[in-house]
């Protein structure tokens, strides 16, 4: 891969993507594809964007392609959350890019399902996701747990508790998975993320 013209402050990265991967059993797959990955000024804080560029993967949902062409990776807070323990370029092709990728290989290549487990593509998936990530039922409650994130905290802190407990947020335990997850982005985002 080699460093493109940039487009504004990012930084673009283009060429053949080599990888290869073994995931619970699966199949050993190695592949290669012709990618794009769009770094922003502030990365590891925001998302890196990637489109693969030779058409391999069908433009769909069932494949994970998002309406402008680049690869739906997986929720945006996972994909924070997994940047965020190795917040690099390598670290997020390897905990990022190389496990969606082996999922697309595998499925073009041996048919079926995405071996990793699939969620729901775009907005219901993020949900899906969310409610897992943040031990909640409903989406209700995912989408008070992301507008606390995205406020001050003194006054997310004064707030009703998305878990359903009756207390305020600074007086339940789940102010700790908000605490920890606040330290990802920036209140911006997670206000620009809201579901």
């Amino acid at each position: 891969m080699t460093i493109r013209p940039s487009v504004g402050s990012a930084i673009v990265i283009q060429g053949k993507f080599s990888f290869r991967a073994e995931r619970d059993g699966s199949a050993a797959i190695t592949d290669t594809y012709n990618l794009q990955i769009v770094l922003p000024e502030s990365f590891p804080r925001d998302l890196p964007v990637v489109t693969e560029l030779d058409f391999r993967i069908p433009r769909n949902g069932d494949h994970h392609i998002n309406s402008d062409g680049s690869l739906c990776l997986g929720s945006p807070l996972r994909l924070l959350l997994e940047l965020s323990k190795a917040p690099s370029l390598t670290g997020f092709s390897t905990r990022c890019l190389v496990p969606y990728l082996y999922a697309i290989s595998h499925k073009l290549k041996l048919g079926g399902r995405l071996p990793l487990g699939e969620l729901e593509h775009g907005r219901p998936g993020e949900v899906q996701d969310y409610c897992e990530l943040f031990s909640l039922q409903r989406a209700g409650q995912v989408k008070q747990a992301m507008r606390l994130l995205g406020m001050k905290k003194r006054l997310a802190n004064k707030q009703k508790c998305p878990c359903g407990c009756g207390n305020r947020l600074g007086r339940c335990q789940f102010n700790r998975k908000i605490r920890r997850l606040r330290k990802l982005a920036t209140r911006r985002w997670f206000l620009s993320h809201q579901l």
